[in-house]
């Protein structure tokens, strides 16, 4: 793979780099006016999305750093974006161009203030993956192999101005209006700083790696504090493959089974009991070893769950409380979904689509064991999510709905649902976590 040997790091450089972007898709609108004479909207269309998705997917990925990162958290949004984005958007989970060996031991020099073959045995300079925030490097030291991940030079200062090149389409593709929408980019923005903070990560990992130690099928790495700092983390090298390269040839189904249930117990143990979740559950953050054990990695980017939010959030996954329309409602206001300006039509309508989809994403949570191979199920998911996408009625309304912890929750379980799938892991006991505590 081609290596990069500068990341634009002012906001100048950066802003120019969208604005060039931004004019290679204006030219692809150009060229779908004029297949569409020739050709099928719906294939002018399908060719539209293809180049934009490429073009964005190319400039994003020079830039590297938060406005990588949210075409990342995009690619999860599979029931939003049309496929060609969520196909090039998910190359961002840990397959990007990497920086060049020279700008990696400039880069290592100026965050640890020492050349990396004064701290290692050996250092390989050159990625052996690299994602939105940071690649990884293989050294040793005193015979035990490592992992060292070390941050691209710029990510940190520019997550502000990033996110605000960005917001506008983020507004426009979820329907976002009204003054009060700051609070969603600015709980983006606070765990963005937080995912640039290594030290950070470094606590969280190890706190996190000692409260999962018990449960069955799960490992983590060891990490190092002094061979770490603000902008790299060193843990021990994790022999495996990622997830989706293990789902794309895995047969086993006993296999399959065993790493979904510690992936969902892993998930459940840490939301209702430490109500603090990994938010980040895409297949590049988990490996699968020669053993068949799940390995998790990169504990950069925790979610706190606060109890005003949890109470409420896991009353509506109550089958019970989901007939309940009084007490519903009461819940969708506790939650912000409901708000008390909105107009008549407004409360029927967003009561409606939420308790529609609220039924069919917590049907797990409704039985002791679920078939998470169930394709019914998960295309029920695709088609409500895309007939809601092109709703005219929503459209019409504003799409500033619930709380902002909303947006890391949701992620944590769409990403965790979309696993659960990729594994086709089946008979998955639901409350298998309340056994661990």
């Amino acid at each position: 793979m081609k290596t990069i040997d500068n990341i634009p790091t002012s906001k100048i450089q950066r802003a120019s780099k969208l604005v060039s972007t931004g004019a290679k898709v204006g030219v692809n609108y150009i060229k779908y006016y004029g297949d569409k004479l020739l050709n099928s909207d719906e294939d002018a269309r399908e060719r539209l999305n293809k180049n934009n998705a490429a073009d964005i997917y190319d400039g994003l990925k020079q830039l590297k750093g938060s406005a990588l990162k949210v075409a990342q958290m995009l690619s999860m949004e599979k029931s939003i974006l049309p496929q060609a984005y969520v196909e090039k958007f998910s190359l961002a989970q840990f397959s990007v161009p990497p920086l060049s060996p020279p700008l990696v031991i400039k880069t290592f020099k100026k965050y640890f203030g020492k050349h990396p073959d004064d701290l290692f045995d050996t250092f390989n300079a050159t990625s052996v993956n690299a994602a939105s925030i940071g690649q990884v490097h293989i050294a040793t030291k005193n015979g035990k192999k490592l992992a060292v991940k070390i941050q691209y030079p710029g990510v940190a200062e520019s997550i502000a101005s990033d996110l605000a090149m960005v917001k506008p389409i983020a507004m426009s593709m979820f329907n976002i209006k009204g003054k009060d929408s700051d609070k969603y980019f600015k709980e983006v923005e606070h765990k963005l700083v937080e995912e640039t903070n290594y030290i950070l990560e470094m606590a969280q990992s190890k706190e996190m790696s000692k409260a999962c130690s018990h449960i069955s099928n799960l490992r983590f790495p060891k990490y190092y504090e002094a061979l770490s700092s603000e902008r790299i983390i060193t843990m021990d090298y994790m022999e495996g493959e990622h997830l989706s390269e293990f789902t794309a040839h895995n047969t086993n189904t006993e296999t399959a089974n065993k790493l979904g249930q510690a992936l969902w117990d892993f998930y459940m143990f840490q939301i209702h009991n430490l109500k603090k979740v990994h938010a980040d559950p895409h297949p590049g953050n988990f490996l699968i070893s020669v053993k068949g054990e799940l390995i998790a990695l990169d504990f950069g980017c925790m979610k706190s769950i606060p109890m005003e939010f949890y109470t409420p959030y896991f009353q509506l996954a109550k089958k019970e409380n989901l007939s309940d329309q009084n007490y519903f409602k009461q819940k969708l206001f506790e939650l912000e979904i409901l708000r008390e300006d909105d107009s008549k039509a407004e409360i029927e309508f967003f009561t409606t689509m939420f308790h529609e989809m609220l039924s069919l994403f917590t049907q797990p949570f409704h039985q002791e064991e679920f078939d998470f191979s169930n394709a019914d199920f998960f295309g029920k998911i695709a088609e409500l999510g895309e007939r809601y996408s092109k709703s005219t009625d929503l459209k019409k309304m504003n799409g500033n709905r619930g709380s902002k912890h909303f947006i890391y929750i949701n992620r944590t379980f769409l990403g965790l649902y979309n696993l659960m799938f990729d594994l086709k892991a089946r008979n998955i006991k639901i409350n298998n976590y309340l056994r661990l505590s």
